[in-house]
């Protein structure tokens, strides 16, 4: 069967397969981060009670962390499945995972009930998110960009799926906000914090209805049509591929973690360090995801005119120099700069990297191992970005109060990033067949 009658076919289309991309990255997002908003503001003193405010932060958080760790899981499960059995199946039974996991959190019972019951259910919901998120992301992208894989525009279509991130973000942010400012902190900490967790399962009804009317790519139907998938793709692309993987890694690993510092940490730091107003942080995270579902495809756009690594090259060396006037910024307890500093690190250079990221990533390999490719360094590169609230916190204690370890840290991590992104090679004209490099 030809690329082109299968991309007639309904539900095929690149412009059908980028929105229902959004839509369901946008829920499972929004679940993912609910849990982030909730692990900076309420699960310390709800989950972790007998502890001292600090050390109940600290569990908060490695909790948080753990989803982080398992996505590796999510990725390599997904990585063999998804380069096998289809890109479709796959986020279908990812999208279900997650959202029976954040309904599950929903109805958890709290350490005053349960005693270390509690924080234990919590921790095996949060890997349960994990491993669904990790099987997610490469597939919502590969749906995008290989629907687009003739278009110039692939960098276009593949944001749509980054644009859940910051959809996601701002309807979990606007959410859980809401129901705070309804309910009042005290009910809200007595029982109404498990409202936006139970919206989950309305929200994973509606994203289901929508991945189910698509279908496989055409070039990944292709591949499979002519036998030219790979039999064991994980260990495929390790052996063939281990320095494209590695280099995803590092370009992925600075990015991920300053989004987390802004968009998690940042809350933290300001509810307990900063004479901000309650609330601030919120606001400047929903005004911010709200520029970001537009910012992030105009960087992509830009991608597929100039290049991916140039783009790139803009967040990954302006947001460590940008950072230390983030901490200034928040510093002041002003909601309009709390505000602006949380719109320059995350519109202006942290959605340099990720808009150009998904189509970057998904034309460095070939169509037989990409899902796995793709998904493993993505996903690997996140595990040092869930620890960030961690080791932000535990830097902040260490130096006193102060951030500048925390920014001495983010140096090294874009180090790390800006070395990978100049040593991988430039892709945006590059056609996306069953072997990616046969045609560059």
């Amino acid at each position: 069967m030809s690329s082109t009658s299968l991309a007639a076919r309904p539900g095929a289309t690149p412009h059908r397969a980028a929105v229902a991309s959004l839509v369901g990255t946008t829920i499972e997002w929004y679940d993912f981060y609910l849990y982030a908003t909730a692990a900076a503001l309420v699960f310390g003193p709800l989950f972790f009670t007998d502890a001292d405010p600090a050390t109940g932060v600290l569990a908060s958080f490695a909790t948080y962390a753990a989803g982080f760790g398992a996505r590796p899981v999510g990725a390599v499960v997904a990585g063999h499945l998804g380069d096998r059995i289809g890109r479709r199946a796959v986020l279908v039974g990812s999208l279900i995972l997650m959202g029976a996991a954040t309904t599950l959190i929903g109805v958890l019972p709290t350490y005053p009930a349960a005693g270390l019951l509690a924080p234990v259910l919590l921790v095996v919901l949060r890997l349960a998110q994990g491993v669904a998120v990790g099987a997610e992301w490469a597939g919502a992208v590969l749906m995008a960009v290989e629907h687009a894989a003739g278009e110039r525009r692939r960098g276009l279509f593949g944001s749509f799926p980054q644009i859940g991130s910051s959809a996601g973000m701002l309807l979990a942010s606007g959410v859980y906000a809401s129901v705070l400012a309804i309910a009042g902190k005290d009910a809200f900490l007595a029982g109404a914090w498990r409202i936006p967790f139970l919206l989950s399962i309305v929200l994973v009804g509606v994203g289901l209805a929508i991945r189910l009317t698509l279908a496989d790519p055409a070039v990944f139907a292709e591949a499979r049509e002519t036998g030219t998938l790979a039999r064991r793709p994980v260990l495929e692309v390790l052996r063939t591929e281990w320095r494209t993987v590695l280099l995803t890694i590092g370009s992925r690993i600075a990015q991920n973690s300053v989004y987390i510092l802004a968009t998690t940490f940042a809350l933290t730091y300001l509810a307990q360090g900063t004479e901000a107003p309650e609330g601030a942080g919120l606001t400047a995270v929903i005004v911010a995801s709200a520029i970001g579902l537009f910012s992030t495809p105009l960087w992509a756009v830009l991608s597929d005119r100039v290049g991916r690594k140039p783009v790139y090259l803009v967040g990954a060396v302006g947001a460590p120099l940008f950072l230390g006037v983030f901490f200034l910024l928040l510093d002041t307890g002003s909601t309009a700069l709390i505000v602006v500093a949380m719109v320059v690190l995350v519109n202006l250079f942290h959605d340099a990297m990720y808009g150009p990221q998904a189509a970057w990533y998904g034309e460095l390999f070939a169509t037989r191992v990409r899902y796995s490719g793709a998904s493993l360094g993505y996903q690997i590169g996140s595990v040092i970005g869930g620890t960030t609230p961690l080791v932000a916190t535990a830097l902040l204690l260490a130096g006193g109060g102060r951030p500048w370890l925390i920014w001495g840290y983010f140096g090294l991590l874009f180090g790390v990033t800006i070395v990978s992104t100049v040593l991988s090679p430039e892709t945006h004209r590059t056609g996306l067949g069953h072997d990616a490099r046969s045609s560059a």
